[in-house]
């Protein structure tokens, strides 16, 4: 037997990778995603900053001048600051109610559901099994002037008589707080489902009663999974022009839906791209304050 082990041993030992391809794993996992961000995001991030430099007066049948200025970025600020700030103002609120709707369903259905977690995950994100469009154009029939909820909300005299709800910035807020509500859920539920309950445990032992177990230990050891959601919802909501295009009016317009009009109705491609240009270097600064304020370096 003692003749044996040097050989068991050896045969166990794990053969170590030739160093050379050892150092060049790291870049052959990473080159896929380097790659695809280069193509689909550096790339065209650099053509929409030329193109946002470029001579107003131009068109796309005569050819755009190059002329490195910024005038067209102050030009778009003040011309669609009021949409600007509509979009904003509306993704905050939304983000927000989708917070305080998502952040209860997530602790019931990671802490509470028992053998009906997996049932009450599929419902969370069955609205995708359809499209976006159809999901808003539901929101249409549902919020119409004819509509059921429009008859009990005048019924109950929460409407006037010639109360509404579709168009209207009510609407439009809710199409969003809905179409986003699970990228909202996911991560919160992520972050729930890791929360080792024997520190909930530990808190009731020493006296903690519910709600300051949750202020105290709970919700700071889910703001990960709050940050995720937060943004997650906030910047593609910033952004969006569909609901807004099919449950608002002109006083609701959002400036995704003034960039999709100066780009693809309009050809106006600096003055379009401009403004893309400043949509995300806003959304990028409210992040950095985010995520500043927040303190948190680890999300979900």
């Amino acid at each position: 037997m003692p003749a044996v082990l040097p050989a068991a041993t050896a045969a166990a030992a794990p053969v170590a990778a030739p160093r050379g391809k050892r150092g060049l794993t790291p870049y052959l996992l990473l080159a896929p995603g380097i790659i695809f961000l280069l193509v689909f995001f550096a790339v065209p991030t650099v053509q929409l900053l030329a193109a946002s430099m470029y001579d107003r007066t131009g068109s796309i049948e005569t050819g755009y001048a190059q002329t490195f200025s910024l005038d067209n970025f102050s030009y778009a600020w003040n011309l669609y600051q009021p949409q600007i700030f509509r979009s904003l103002t509306y993704s905050l609120i939304a983000t927000v109610l989708c917070i305080a709707i998502g952040y209860p369903l997530a602790y019931a259905i990671a802490l509470k559901s028992g053998r009906w977690k997996n049932l009450m995950l599929i419902l969370v994100v069955a609205p995708f099994f359809t499209s976006f469009l159809v999901r808003t154009f539901a929101w249409k029939a549902i919020l119409a002037d004819t509509g059921p909820l429009v008859s009990v909300l005048r019924a109950i005299h929460l409407l006037g008589p010639d109360g509404r709800l579709l168009a209207t910035p009510v609407a439009v807020i809710a199409g969003i707080v809905y179409n986003f509500l699970p990228f909202t859920v996911l991560p919160l539920y992520t972050s729930l489902d890791k929360l080792d309950p024997r520190l909930l445990e530990a808190s009731a032992d020493l006296a903690h009663g519910p709600v300051r177990s949750f202020l105290r230990v709970t919700l700071p050891l889910t703001m990960p999974g709050i940050v995720a959601g937060t943004l997650l919802t906030f910047v593609p909501a910033t952004g969006d022009y569909v609901n807004s295009q099919l449950l608002g009016n002109t006083s609701t317009t959002m400036i995704g839906n003034v960039i999709q009009s100066r780009l693809l109705v309009v050809k106006d491609l600096p003055v379009g791209s401009a403004l893309s240009v400043v949509l995300m270097v806003a959304i990028l600064v409210l992040v950095m304050l985010y995520l500043r304020k927040t303190d948190t370096d680890e999300v979900v």
